[in-house]
């Protein structure tokens, strides 16, 4: 679970990871149980090895915390949408008032969507 204590040292080792792999994060905003991340990604890096270098430096971080109670990890699968220059802002608040969004119960379900299985493509018609 993310209490405030690993809150501050998991957005703080995203900002860390992100500027070493010259990702820009432009929010984050998690509750108890999950995190979301909006994230300008190089090209040279693909979406899974981002994600794998994010999850793994803030589980480390975790996990390094003197009075660290379990081994904190994430889970397998992770969700990611891309999102043009125009959604950005709408993307960015929502990141960044999840806590708000779950109490109010306010969740827009296509942000909160994770699919473990890699079943292929999928599109939609509006």
């Amino acid at each position: 679970m993310i209490d405030a204590e690993r809150e501050r040292v998991i957005h703080g080792s995203l900002y860390g990871k992100a500027k070493e792999l010259g990702l820009i994060i432009h929010g984050v905003g998690n509750t108890d149980d999950h995190i979301h991340v909006v994230v300008s990604i190089p090209p040279k890096i693909s979406v899974s090895d981002c994600l794998r270098h994010l999850k793994g430096a803030s589980s480390h971080a975790v996990n390094q915390m003197k009075d660290s109670r379990s081994c904190f990890k994430w889970q397998e699968g992770y969700g990611a949408i891309s999102i043009g220059e125009r959604s950005l802002p709408t993307v960015i608040a929502y990141a960044n008032n999840q806590k708000k969004h779950h109490r109010d119960g306010t969740e827009i379900a296509l942000y909160e969507r994770v699919i473990e299985e890699d079943d292929g493509p999928r599109s939609q018609l509006a």
